[in-house]
């Protein structure tokens, strides 16, 4: 198995947003998840969103008054949570996980397969997407 290192501490100690906040986004090699690691208010987080939408589709999550059911959001430690959102992670040129590689980045690591993606935090809770299924952990 591969594992790619990504040096993500300026992704990391950046502000979620405003002027000079960076991120990192990648994705699978069928595009259909997309995923940004970053930081924010509570520290940092990774986001990933599935363009074939959850499955199976959860319930909205409580006080979410945008889009919802298509991806999961987790902190550094704990577990993740059903995103509630108005926007993507879906960004254009992003970089691409092979199968059978494992992306590390701070508290994160995903691995890359056909089957579906597979992410971890600090805690080992996590999710898994694909087209067949998604759960968290």
């Amino acid at each position: 198995m591969r594992v790619l290192v990504a040096m993500a501490t300026a992704a990391l100690a950046a502000p979620a947003a405003g002027p000079g906040a960076d991120f990192v986004f990648f994705r699978t090699p069928s595009h259909n998840v997309a995923c940004v690691v970053g930081t924010g208010h509570r520290g940092a987080y990774l986001r990933c969103d599935i363009l074939s939408g959850l499955r199976p589709r959860p319930a909205r999550p409580h006080g979410c008054r945008l889009d919802w059911g298509f991806g999961y959001t987790m902190n550094a430690r704990g577990r993740p949570l059903v995103t509630c959102a108005g926007d993507s992670a879906n960004e254009p040129g992003a970089r691409v996980v092979p199968y059978g590689a494992t992306l590390r980045l701070g508290p994160f690591r995903c691995t890359s397969r056909r089957v579906g993606l597979r992410c971890r935090n600090a805690d080992d809770h996590g999710f898994f997407l694909s087209r067949a299924r998604s759960y968290r952990f």
